[in-house]
């Protein structure tokens, strides 16, 4: 395989190929779970630190390593938030649409970043900054509408606040 283009970004990165010295350094890195039941979700936490992002093939070593069956990592991957299977930006920016969110204004924020950064959900802006993805509860409801912006929670947040917010994150 050939040496993918990488953008380095805070601690994770954006690829968009994957090379076989990183699969061969998931493999590495996947040693320390092997034979351990239930650290699935421990490992892939690991592997997406380190890769940036869970593609197909990652998936694939993931299952193999771990003589997991690939639906099953598949189907982990798929079912929690904080699994991504695309590259994302060096920021994530997350809206709560949980109910107390929702009901404050979340879905006013949400399309103000939509119109504002022209994304849809789970997109990254072209200079590879924000990620734009949404969550079902943060479990700050008295606090809410709440974003958050890689681990920091913005409270009460007012849609007219949120382009200026994100942009403070260059």
């Amino acid at each position: 395989m050939a040496d993918s283009e990488t953008v380095e970004t805070k601690d994770r990165k954006s690829i968009t190929e994957i090379t076989a010295e990183e699969l061969q350094a998931v493999e590495r890195l996947l040693e320390e779970y092997k034979g351990k039941p239930g650290m699935l979700i421990q490992a892939l936490h690991a592997v997406q630190n380190m890769v940036g992002f869970l593609p197909p093939e990652v998936l694939r070593v993931v299952a193999r390593t771990l003589d997991i069956p690939l639906s099953e990592v598949f189907g982990v991957v798929t079912f929690y938030h904080f699994f991504s299977m695309k590259p994302r930006g060096k920021y994530i920016v997350q809206i709560c649409l949980g109910t107390a969110c929702y009901v404050r204004g979340g879905q006013e924020i949400l399309n103000r970043l939509k119109k504002d950064f022209e994304l849809e959900i789970g997109d990254v802006t072209p200079d590879g900054l924000y990620s734009l993805e949404v969550m079902r509860c943060a479990g700050a409801c008295g606090l809410a509408p709440v974003v958050m912006i890689d681990n920091d929670v913005h409270k009460r947040v007012n849609p007219s606040q949120i382009t200026q917010i994100v942009q403070s994150y260059q």
